[in-house]
């Protein structure tokens, strides 16, 4: 999907710090920057006080950034980030992650409120309502 915001000047949050090596691989924006990076701790929907935390991080973050699109492939920090850019007035895209071959996630499926985009990688898991299925599973 890289090719997509080639033009464009990119943000990247992640729960794992170790990731931050990967963005800096990343080409340049076209203000000649790297991409900028954020870590926030990840949590689950088995994790009550950790997922409070991870809200108010994404929150923060996102105010921070003021993204223009949010665009992301699952879990919580991603349904928050897409939840608060939108609050904002960003553009939002939900890509359910490959790992959920047999079902949409539930992650994907509280996004779906929130995104303007709502996409699956697996064909069969597509429908009239969404979501929608667009190229291929890499």
């Amino acid at each position: 999907m890289r090719p997509a915001w080639q033009e464009a000047r990119v943000c990247y949050v992640v729960t794992e710090k170790a990731y931050q090596v990967d963005v800096a691989m990343n080409p340049a924006g076209p203000d000649g920057r790297s991409p900028r990076f954020h870590h926030v701790p990840d949590a689950n929907k088995d994790q009550k006080l950790r997922l409070i935390w991870l809200a108010i991080c994404m929150l923060v973050t996102v105010l921070r950034v003021r993204p223009d699109v949010v665009i992301s492939t699952g879990a919580a920090p991603g349904y928050f980030a897409l939840r608060f850019g939108k609050m904002l007035g960003a553009r939002t895209i939900w890509v359910d992650s490959i790992a959920n071959a047999e079902e949409m996630s539930v992650s994907g499926v509280l996004a779906r409120r929130w995104s303007d985009l709502w996409l699956t990688q697996w064909p069969h898991l597509a429908g009239e309502q969404g979501p929608l299925h667009a190229g291929a599973v890499m």
